[in-house]
Parts: C-alpha cells; structure tokens; sequence
C-alpha cells in the first residue's frame, strides 16, 4: 500500500503544482506551438519514469532500433495495465499523442495535459465520432505526430496475458490512410504491477518490445485486409517469446 500512496500523492501532486506550468506551455505556444509540444513532451515523460522508478518498476527494452526517431508511426500495443501508458510513453521519441475513451476528458488539468500532448478522445459508443476521431489520428500523422492506439478496446482482464482480445480493424486504418509504419509494441507482465494485486502496487519485472516496422503497402492483399489478425499475431509471438524474462 506504501507504494499507492506515494504514486498516488506524485500524480495529484504533480496535477495541483503544474497548474502554473501549464500557463507558462500556453505562452510559449503562443509563439512556438512546437517548442511548447516537444518541453511538455518531456516533462510528462519525466514524470512518468519517476512513477516507474517509484512503483519499482524495473523495464527491460527490446527492439529499440526498431522505432523511427525522425518520422511518425502508429504504436500498436495489447492493453492489460494502466501503467502501459506510462511505460510506454516515457519512451516515445518524438511528439506522441494516445487515443483514450472519451471518459478521460472528464478529469480536470490531467485532460488538459493530454491535449497538450496531441491524444485524442475516443467515443466508443458513437460510431460517427469514432471516424471523426481516427481522421484527426490521420492528420495528426501527416503532420509529424506519432499516434499510439491499444486496439482491444478496453484493458483485457484475461488471467493469462497470452489470451489478447480480438483487434479493432477500424484502428489500422490511421497506417493504411497516412502510409505510415504500425509499430507493433509487446508489453509483458504490466499486470502485476497492479491489476494482478489491487489495491497493492508491487515491484516488478516488465518487458516491453518494440517489433521491426510493418509497411502495410509491402503487405500480401489478404494481410492489408486484415491487418488487425495480422498484427496481434506478431505481438503474440513476442509476448510469449519474452514470457520467460519476468
């Protein structure tokens, strides 16, 4: 419990003291939208290494070489903790914005964060929205902005993590629109940081691999139909090759 207290007392501590850096993005932004992306990029990522660091959280990184550092992609990655994001976002390289359910806009100065960091709010339940929401994904693209998406939709509470649930095709149409490259992102033993033991946060052991960048234009047609299947499966296959790390 000792651990959820002081992650606890970091977030909301952070959210009530960065009311004024928020003021100081604005300006700067005011006179250079990019400067104020790429410090509030930075901030948040250190703040989110420091909440790794605090749960105890020891990350071992695979695949490094495999992510762009000077063009945007589309993070692809199965979905088991809210410590995903943290874990996965400390390490974007550039300007990455997430797609999360509508709810999250409902959260004072953290929703505000998030819209300093480019991610998008997805209504799940509307279906025209929805579209709206993955065209924006789109033209964030074009515009140099990686876009991470966890396509199963919701965190999957399955006890084996090998068990994903099924991939929203509609996601992958933010590579197949853009041309950008999926990058597919295997995250292991996330769980355990916390879901696997509320309201306990543990010391932990995770794995997060980055897999080679998949063009959907060099894909078979069969593949470009469904890349959704095809994509899960290349995490899969990392998921249980990095099983026997944690």
């Amino acid at each position: 419990m000792i651990r959820l207290v002081i992650v606890a007392i970091t977030v909301i501590g952070f959210l009530i003291l960065s009311i004024p850096i928020l003021f100081v993005e604005w300006i700067i932004g005011k006179f250079s939208p990019r400067t104020k992306e790429i410090s509030s990029l930075r901030i948040i990522q250190a703040v989110f290494k420091f909440i790794l660091w605090e749960a105890g959280t020891k990350v071992t990184i695979i695949g490094k070489e495999n992510v762009p550092k000077d063009t945007p992609v589309l993070y692809i990655g199965n979905h088991r903790s809210y410590f995903d994001i943290v874990l996965s976002y400390s390490r974007c390289p550039i300007r990455t914005g997430y797609i999360a359910k509508k709810e999250m806009e409902r959260y004072p100065l953290l929703s505000n964060w998030m819209r300093y960091l480019h991610c998008l709010f997805l209504d799940r339940k509307d279906i025209k929205q929805g579209l709206k929401t993955i065209l924006t994904a789109i033209e964030k693209i074009k515009s140099g902005i990686s876009i991470c998406i966890f396509p199963e939709g919701t965190r999957n509470k399955n006890k084996d993590e090998l068990e994903l649930l099924p991939f929203h095709e509609g996601s992958f149409k933010i590579a197949s629109k853009s041309g950008c490259a999926i990058i597919p992102m295997a995250m292991n033993n996330t769980a355990e940081i916390f879901e696997a033991h509320m309201p306990k946060i543990k010391s932990t052991h995770v794995v997060l691999e980055y897999g080679k960048p998949i063009y959907v234009k060099e894909l078979s047609k069969e593949d470009q139909k469904h890349l959704g299947t095809y994509t899960q499966n290349i995490i899969y296959e990392m998921l249980e090759k990095n099983k026997s790390l944690v």
